[in-house]
């Protein structure tokens, strides 16, 4: 078997730990990151350690079987946005694009008027803010997996459409425009 699959240059890397986050290890199989933003925890996958010295971790893999390798660089991944998360968050911005497109908080819904005959209402998941300014829509949050996710749900409403841009879309999205159709020529 070749020896560059059971290598990650992603899981090779050391987590740096910042002065206020406690990682714990618990049974060897969960890990909690407590930290001023809130407190996250993940199941360790089958076959991957970790190492937790003052202000930093190191992923380690336990055997060397192609079956648990694979988790390596994902594990590393996942811890190192679960340290990201305590600290400083994680953020989406979604902006309008469209005449008479609104968007406004009513408590904790989200509350979308995008061109259908009746406003659509999201509600996000706890742990998650959501602030409206003018047409930019700002999602933000702990968890990476929730920020991303119910950021793309709320683009999923209205995609932003290929001819006039029209939809929502992510700040720095770029849609490639298509040309309309023109007049025939001689007509």
């Amino acid at each position: 078997m070749p020896s560059f699959i059971n290598m990650s240059n992603i899981g090779k890397q050391i987590i740096i730990i910042d002065a206020g986050v406690q990682v714990t290890l618990e049974d060897n199989t969960k890990v909690v990151v407590k930290g001023p933003k809130g407190e996250l925890s993940m199941d360790l996958p089958r076959g991957i350690g970790i190492d937790i010295q003052e202000g930093s971790m190191k992923v380690k893999k336990l055997n060397d079987s192609p079956q648990y390798s694979k988790f390596y660089g994902l594990a590393r991944a996942l811890l190192a946005n679960l340290v990201k998360g305590v600290t400083v968050g994680f953020e989406k911005k979604l902006e309008l694009v469209g005449v008479g497109y609104r968007a406004r908080m009513e408590g904790r819904e989200l509350v979308l008027n995008v061109g259908f005959a009746n406003a659509v209402r999201l509600t996000p998941k706890e742990g998650l803010t959501v602030a409206v300014a003018e047409n930019i829509i700002i999602i933000s949050g702990n968890n990476k997996q929730y920020v991303g996710d119910f950021a793309a749900e709320v683009r999923k409403i209205r995609p932003p459409e290929p001819y006039k841009g029209k939809g929502i879309k992510y700040v720095d999205e770029i849609i490639k425009r298509k040309a309309g159709k023109t007049a025939k020529a001689g007509a």
